[in-house]
């Protein structure tokens, strides 16, 4: 078999997770896209170490053994991953990348609810401050 057709499938593998990475709002599918990057680059190192290991007549496979750590690695990322994903979805109620950023960056409007609530004054309380002082 030629080293394209591996070569070809790799990169049409990892163009897909790329962009499931980029236009994904859930955090469990970026994971699954990242995942799909991880298995095209592991697909790139066992079809180079065979084609490799036919030209110079090697036996190590160094590209396999170097794949095995890989997917070692991404099983124990995708676990703990998920483990983040899962708490942060019981704490939040979602998993959507967008409205965790805009809550982590403080877009949400937070409700007044007291005197001991956190949330800015707005105008109408500083006046209301400022006629009763």
């Amino acid at each position: 078999m030629h080293l394209a057709y591996p070569a070809v499938l790799s990169a049409l593998l990892f163009c897909t997770g790329l962009y499931g990475v980029l236009a994904r709002r859930n955090a469990i599918l970026i994971l699954m896209s990242v995942e799909l990057m991880l298995n095209a680059v592991n697909l790139n190192l066992v079809a180079f170490d065979v084609w490799l290991s036919k030209a110079a007549e090697e036996t190590l496979h160094s590209g396999q053994a170097l794949t095995l750590f890989a997917i070692a690695i991404a099983a124990a990322e995708i676990g703990i991953g998920l483990a983040i994903v899962l708490a942060v979805h019981r704490n939040r109620g979602t998993a959507d990348i967008d409205r965790l950023r805009d809550t982590a960056e403080g877009h949400e409007s937070p409700v007044a609810d007291g005197p001991d609530s956190d949330a800015p004054a707005t105008g109408t309380a500083v006046e209301k401050a400022e006629a009763t002082a």
